[in-house]
């Protein structure tokens, strides 16, 4: 990753092939106009494999002024994991083009020939796979197959001129396809049933929403920010409160979502800890099943908005195994800066960050319809579909590594394990772009 990175790098160039190099207090090169820095996409992920395609960064930072702050930056990227699953998507963050407006606007189609799913209400309280203790059998029971298309569209102006304090808008539209694993292409899971399938013909998902849909957002919210910068924060406070009311044309919801970080200095600019606390929750009327597991944030870190679990929320336990109509979560990071040099142009760090997640389901979705389908007697019977266990607190911890150009572009190496082996047993490691907040 490393070798791939800088030999991109070295295609990184400005709007003018040379101009005087000027730097900061810090003896960082002073970026100025546009910098292009187009990449090999090769990532690993525990859930979705290998990561290969291609990317491009294209950042504008103006006279130089606000860096390492940009005044707008674009993203495309075309990739697929070995697993079966892929990913084209175009990005971009605009927070100075408008005066006093930051503007956001992603769109991503995302495929999966292999979706996890685990049931409702955290994967303690929910089901047992039945082909796990069979010799010889690749179990299929926790897959699906999804594609989604998504446009998010966000704007976030100053509340009344108070310092750090914004209101924000924005809409977004998510086109959700859902079936059954395609036994054909997949054939080592032939002949096998699958939980989705097992919801679907007990009634838990209804026949009418069993393939997904079309679910239309309105989103309005507040937003303090007085973090130092967006991607590699080493101080300030960045909080989020979304108020969510959305369709999917049976059935309408309203929620909200609520998002804090907090960057603690505890040495200079080389030692931050980090934390992030989250809760989303249903208000009234019901999300849509296929919906439950999206985190309604205005503006993404990851191209991921997906939990809990996997590498954007509890990094090591089962990605998408803790999922409900309202759920809570914490990251905490120790984010240490080892070294900081210059090469090919341009600014360079190298972190470390040990962490630990935790998180939790904290309002149940259709919980009484499971028990009540547990307590009768089906033919041909289907697995037991909920284990009475109440839901507890998930929790994994780990170690990250970050290589991370010009305060922006972070190329991250996130390794965790689950500290309950019912959440995943192995040690995960992920590899791909970003902090998690």
């Amino acid at each position: 990753m490393l070798a791939l990175l800088l030999a991109a790098g070295g295609f990184a160039q400005e709007k003018k092939a040379k101009k005087e190099k000027t730097y900061n207090e810090k003896g960082e090169i002073i970026k100025k106009g546009w910098n292009f820095g187009p990449l090999p996409v090769v990532g690993f992920d525990a859930d979705l494999g290998f990561q290969y395609g291609v990317c491009c960064d294209i950042f504008n930072y103006g006279d130089g002024s606000r860096y390492p702050r940009y005044d707008y930056k674009f993203n495309v990227e075309a990739s697929r994991y070995t697993k079966g699953s892929g990913v084209f998507r175009f990005y971009s963050d605009m927070p100075y083009v408008v005066k006093d407006t930051k503007l956001f606007f992603d769109v991503t189609y995302f495929y999966a020939k292999k979706y996890e799913f685990f049931g409702f209400n955290g994967n303690f309280a929910s089901s047992f796979d039945p082909y796990a203790d069979l010799e010889d059998v690749k179990s299929g029971y926790f897959y699906l197959n999804r594609n989604q298309f998504r446009v998010v569209g966000s704007m976030q102006r100053p509340f009344f001129n108070v310092p750090g304090l914004y209101w924000a808008a924005g809409l977004a539209y998510y086109g959700t396809k859902i079936a059954s694993l395609d036994t054909i292409k997949m054939p080592d899971f032939a002949g096998q049933s699958t939980l989705y399938e097992n919801y679907v013909r007990t009634g838990l998902v209804n026949s009418d929403e069993a393939s997904g849909g079309n679910t239309i957002q309105i989103r309005l919210g507040m937003v303090y920010d007085s973090r130092d910068h967006n991607s590699d924060p080493t101080r300030g406070i960045y909080t989020e409160g979304t108020l969510v009311g959305g369709s999917d044309g049976r059935n309408s919801h309203f929620s909200y979502t609520f998002l804090w970080r907090h960057f603690v200095p505890l040495y200079k600019d080389k030692l931050t800890f980090a934390y992030r606390l989250g809760a989303q929750n249903c208000l009234s009327g019901e999300t849509p099943w296929y919906m439950i597991n999206n985190l309604n944030t205005m503006f993404f870190q990851k191209m991921y908005t997906e939990g809990l679990g996997g590498s954007t929320t509890l990094r090591g336990v089962n990605r998408n195994s803790v999922i409900g109509e309202g759920f809570a979560f914490a990251n905490l990071e120790l984010r240490w800066r080892i070294v900081g040099f210059q090469f090919i142009n341009q600014n360079w760090q190298v972190g470390l960050n040990p962490f630990f997640d935790a998180g939790l389901v904290t309002q149940n979705y259709r919980d009484e319809k499971m028990k009540e389908i547990d307590e009768r007697t089906l033919f041909p019977p289907v697995p037991q579909l909920c284990s009475g266990e109440k839901e507890r607190l998930h929790m994994s911890a780990g170690l990250g590594l970050k290589l991370i150009m010009n305060r922006n572009l972070v190329v991250s190496v996130d390794m965790g394990k689950a500290l309950d082996k019912r959440d995943g047993e192995k040690l995960k490691t992920f590899i791909g772009f970003n902090y998690i907040f």
